[in-house]
C-alpha cells in the first residue's frame, strides 16, 4: 500500500520515518549482517541496527499513546524528536548502532530546538543532516573513510547544495548517500578484498531510503548499489569469509591506526554500557578507554551517555565507567578465541565459534569478571529484568554454534525458556542452565571447558551450580511475613536459597548468621559478592570468621557493583 506522504516535518513525520526506517532494516537485516567485515567480521551490523531502531521507533510510540490517538492530539514535534533519539541512545547495540544513535539525536538537536515552525521544511532538514552527520563523527575517537560516517557526510553535503521541499532535500541526500557507499570499496581495503560495501553505510542508506519514502510516498530504486550490494550469494559468502583469514594481518590505512582496525593482539571484547555522568567527567572517561582499546564510540549528552568500546580488559573498561559516573545496562562480548583478534600465526575461523555462554548477572563488577571470563553479559538491573528480545539479542551476539545460557535468577525461568526457543528455531543449539543467582553462575562458569563435548560440558556446568548452595543479604522495603518470622521496613535478612532465614539489624552479623548456617552442612569454598552499599569491612570480618571457624575452607571476594543485595553468599 502506498505511503501517503509527508508535506514537512512534525511529530507524525518523525513516527512515519522511525516506522518505515525499521521496516527498512528488517527486510534488510540478512544482508547487512552478511557484508558486516568492519572494524570487526562479526556479522551482527544488521541486527545491531535493527534493535537500535526498533528502540527509537518504541519510545516514539510511547509518546504518541501519551498524547492520545487523535490527530489534534498529536504531541509536539520537540517531544517526539527526543523521544526518537532518546530511544536509540539507550537501545544502542554494537558500533554501527551507536553512531546510528548519534546521527538521530544530531537530527533531534535540530529539529527539537527554539522556535519551533523554523525546523519543519526542507532548510530545517537540510540542518538537521548536517548537524547529525557532523556529531557523528565527533563521537568516533579516530573517525576512517569507507565507512557509515563517510556516508553519513555526503548524506549531508547533498542536503547542503539542494533547495526545496523535505523531499527534495531527503532524496538528494539519500542519492548522494548510495554513491558514497558504492566507493566505499575503494577507500577501505578489507571491503574491497571481500567484495562488499560498509555494512554500517548501507544500513543507513535504507534508513534515507525511509526519510525520502516519508516525503515522497515512493521508495527509491537501489540504482546504485545492485553491483556493490548485492552480489551472488555465494560468492558474497565465500568473500567475505575469505576476509578473516586475512583480517587479523591488516595494519592501519594512511591515518595511522583506524577506529576498531582488528590488528595482531587486538582487543577480544567489546564493551558498551549507558552511563549518567557530566561532560567534564566524559571527555576524562574518552581519554582512558581510548588508551585501553579501539573502536571507542561515545555518544549523548545531557548526563545520559552510551559508551562502546573494544578491550583486552573488559573489567578496566568498566571500572572506567566507575570513575565517570553510573555506567548500566552493560553488555560485554568475547569475541571468541581464534577470531579476527587473534596473533596472524593462528588462522582465524571461517564460520561462527563453536560454542559460548550468555549469562544474566546483577552488577557492573560482576559484568566485568563474566566477561573476562568468556561470557556474553546482559545485566539486569533492580527491579528491570532483561526481556526475553534482550536475551534472544545476547544469544545472537555470541555469534556460536552452541550456546549455554545461565539465567542466574529463579524468576526468569520461563523468560529465559522462551530466549533458548526462539534461539533453537533459528538454528542454535542453546542449554538452559537453571541457576538461580549468580554465585552458582560463577560456580558453573569455573568448570566450563568449550573443548568437551557440548552435553558433557553442560552437565559438568549444571552439576557445578547445583552443588552450589546461594543465599544473599538484603535490607527490607516494608513490613512482611517471613519463613523467619515478620520483618520490619530496614530490617536486614539473610535469605539462604530464596528464603528468609535470618532476620537481623546489623550487616555483618546477619552475614555472619547465614553463613554459619550454611556451613553447618559442609564446604570447602565460600563466594562473597559485595554491592556497592555493603559495609566496607564486612569482606574481611567473613573471611576472618571462616578461617577461625571452618578449617580447610577457602574463601574469595568479588566486588558486584550496583547490584541490588547488600552481599551475595555462595557455598560450594
Amino acid at each position: 500500500m502506498p505511503q501517503v506522504p509527508q508535506t514537512f516535518f512534525d511529530a507524525l513525520a518523525v513516527r512515519t520515518w522511525c516506522g518505515l526506517a525499521l521496516r527498512a532494516l528488517g527486510r534488510a537485516r540478512e544482508e547487512i549482517d552478511a557484508i558486516n567485515v568492519y572494524p570487526v567480521a562479526d556479522g551482527d551490523t544488521g541486527t545491531n541496527l535493527y534493535l537500535t531502531m526498533e528502540s527509537a521507533a518504541a519510545a516514539v510510540e510511547a509518546v504518541f499513546d501519551g498524547h492520545g490517538t487523535l490527530t489534534e492530539q498529536k504531541p509536539p514535534l520537540a517531544d517526539a524528536a527526543r523521544a526518537m533519539a532518546h530511544g536509540a541512545l539507550i537501545g544502542a547495540r554494537g558500533n554501527s548502532g551507536t553512531i546510528l544513535a548519534q546521527l538521530l539525536r544530531g537530527m533531534a538537536q535540530v529539529l527539537a530546538a527554539d522556535g519551533e515552525t523554523a525546523h519543519t521544511d526542507g532548510e530545517g532538514l537540510r540542518l538537521a543532516l548536517r548537524r547529525a552527520a557532523d556529531s557523528a563523527r565527533h563521537a568516533v575517537a579516530h573517525p576512517v573513510e569507507g565507512t557509515v560516517l563517510s556516508v553519513a557526510s555526503a548524506a549531508a553535503d547533498a542536503a547542503d547544495d539542494t533547495q526545496g521541499d523535505c523531499g527534495t532535500v531527503a532524496r538528494a541526500a539519500y542519492e548522494r548517500a548510495c554513491a558514497a557507499l558504492a566507493a566505499t570499496p575503494g577507500q577501505l581495503a578489507v571491503l574491497e578484498r571481500a567484495g562488499v560495501v560498509d555494512a554500517g553505510g548501507r544500513g543507513l542508506v535504507a534508513v534515507l531510503a525511509a526519510l525520502v519514502e516519508t516525503f515522497t510516498g515512493e521508495v527509491p530504486v537501489f540504482t546504485a548499489l545492485e553491483t556493490h550490494a548485492r552480489v551472488a550469494a555465494d560468492e558474497t559468502h565465500t568473500r567475505v569469509e575469505d576476509v578473516f583469514a586475512s583480517h587479523a594481518s591488516d595494519a592501519s590505512d594512511a591515518s595511522g591506526a583506524p577506529e576498531g582496525t582488528p590488528c595482531e593482539g587486538g582487543p577480544a571484547f567489546e564493551v558498551i554500557y549507558l552511563l549518567e555522568a557530566d561532560d567534564s567527567a566524559v571527555t576524562r572517561l574518552r581519554e582512558r578507554l581510548d588508551a585501553l582499546g579501539d573502536s571507542l564510540v561515545v555518544v549523548g549528552g545531557d548526563g545520559l551517555w552510551n559508551v562502546h568500546v573494544h578491550v583486552d580488559d573488559a573489567g578496566a573498561a568498566v571500572e572506567a565507567g566507575v570513575e565517570a559516573g553510573r555506567p548500566y545496562r552493560i553488555r560485554i562480548t568475547h569475541f571468541g578465541l581464534g577470531d579476527v583478534h587473534t596473533t596472524g600465526a593462528e588462522r582465524p575461523p571461517r564460520e561462527r565459534a563453536q560454542r559460548a555462554v550468555v549469562a544474566v548477572v546483577p552488577g557492573e563488577g560482576l559484568a566485568g569478571l563474566y566477561g573476562e571470563a568468556g561470557a556474553t553479559t546482559v545485566l539486569a538491573r533492580p527491579g528491570e529484568p532483561p526481556a526475553s528480545g534482550e536475551l534472544v539479542a545476547a544469544l545472537r551476539r555470541a555469534h556460536a554454534r552452541e550456546v549455554v545460557l545461565l539465567p542466574n535468577d529463579a524468576d526468569l525461568r520461563h523468560t529465559a525458556a522462551a530466549a533458548a526457543e526462539q534461539a533453537r528455531a533459528e538454528g542454535i543449539r542453546v542449554a538452559l542452565i537453571p541457576t538461580r543467582s549468580a554465585v552458582q553462575g560463577i560456580a558453573a562458569l569455573a568448570v566450563h571447558e568449550p573443548e568437551r563435548r557440548f552435553d558433557e560440558d553442560v552437565v559438568s556446568m549444571t552439576s557445578a551450580a547445583g552443588a552450589t548452595r546461594y543465599a544473599e543479604v538484603a535490607v527490607a522495603e516494608r513490613q512482611s511475613w517471613t519463613m523467619a518470622g515478620i520483618c520490619q521496613a530496614g530490617d536486614v535478612l539473610g535469605l539462604v536459597d530464596g528464603d528468609v532465614a535470618v532476620i537481623g539489624a546489623d550487616v555483618t552479623a546477619t552475614a555472619r548468621a547465614v553463613l554459619d548456617r550454611m556451613l553447618a552442612a559442609g564446604g570447602e569454598l565460600v563466594t562473597l559478592v559485595l554491592g556497592d552499599e555493603a559495609p566496607v569491612s564486612v569482606a574481611d570480618i567473613l573471611e576472618i570468621h571462616v578461617r577461625e571457624s571452618y578449617l580447610a575452607v577457602d574463601t574469595v571476594v568479588y566486588r558486584g557493583g550496583r547490584q541490588g543485595a547488600l552481599l551475595l553468599i555462595g557455598v560450594e
